[in-house]
């Protein structure tokens, strides 16, 4: 339970449904595909308030799901492939997509970001740091201010005895705070083991870990490196870092959606 009642958020007091359509009346995520369902954003703003972490219903079909698979194969789409055990990040690999991005990823980007944007800004303002635009293409022109330009999402794949060390998705000195990973395969069917890990670290206590298991097509809002929790003295900044722990049979395939782009 919550130790403290989160504010509304800008955009949330409107009257009507707690549920908000996803995507937004007449967007398209990709050509003919059925849209993938609604948000609540209200409970994942305070899921993430609470946890720093919010799973989502599916974001994407099983049919998206396996595109994005069979795209990792394709060397054509992505501007650089990460050996993770040559840099000693982990086993396995990851590769960031090149401009122009697939359909399905821009629009995910452009549709996600300004329910989340609006998150970010009541963190901001709790933590007295700038806001951030309202609208991914004003983000996008603040990455290019600060020499960010290289785009962001990627594909990850694990096989057998892969995991990731624990991390946190910073490329640049414009960081929005908070990034959507979007699972691809089904757990327990696809592969086992392989559990989304992340590690909170409060001031002056323990480091408390976090386990989650999404779906296929299931995604998770999580904080890319720290985010706003009530204390005695007002608000205190809380460090979040992410990884995977080992996958002990099959392939797992995961979609990173991050919004900022990198130097």
């Amino acid at each position: 339970m919550s130790v403290y009642e989160p504010p509304q958020l800008p955009g949330f007091d409107l009257p009507g449904p707690d549920v908000a359509p996803y995507p937004p009346e007449g967007a398209r995520v990709t050509g003919g595909a059925p849209p993938p369902g609604n948000l609540d954003w209200r409970a994942l703003a305070a899921e993430l308030d609470e946890e720093g972490v919010a799973l989502t219903p599916p974001l994407l079909t099983a049919g998206q799901c396996a595109d994005l698979r069979e795209l990792f194969d394709d060397p054509t789409a992505f501007r650089s492939t990460v050996t993770m055990a040559r840099h000693r990040f982990g086993e396995g690999l990851y590769r960031y997509f090149s401009h122009p991005l697939p359909e399905l990823v821009q629009n995910l980007r452009e549709q996600l970001y300004p329910p989340l944007a609006r998150i970010a800004n009541d963190w901001a303002r709790r933590l007295g740091q700038p806001a951030f635009a309202p609208e991914f293409d004003g983000l996008i022109a603040a990455c290019a201010a600060a020499g960010q330009h290289r785009p962001t999402p990627l594909l990850l794949r694990y096989e057998r005895g892969g995991y990731n060390c624990l991390h946190q998705d910073v490329y640049g000195d414009l960081t929005f705070p908070l990034q959507v990973a979007i699972m691809l395969d089904r757990p327990d069917e696809d592969f086992t083991g392989g559990e989304s890990v992340f590690v909170e670290q409060r001031p002056r206590a323990q480091s408390r870990p976090l386990v989650r298991r999404p779906g296929q097509g299931q995604g998770m809002i999580f904080t890319v490196s720290h985010r706003p929790v009530r204390s005695v003295r007002g608000w205190s900044r809380v460090t979040l870092r992410h990884g995977v722990s080992s996958v002990t049979s099959g392939q797992r395939h995961v979609l990173g959606v991050i919004f900022h782009d990198a130097r």
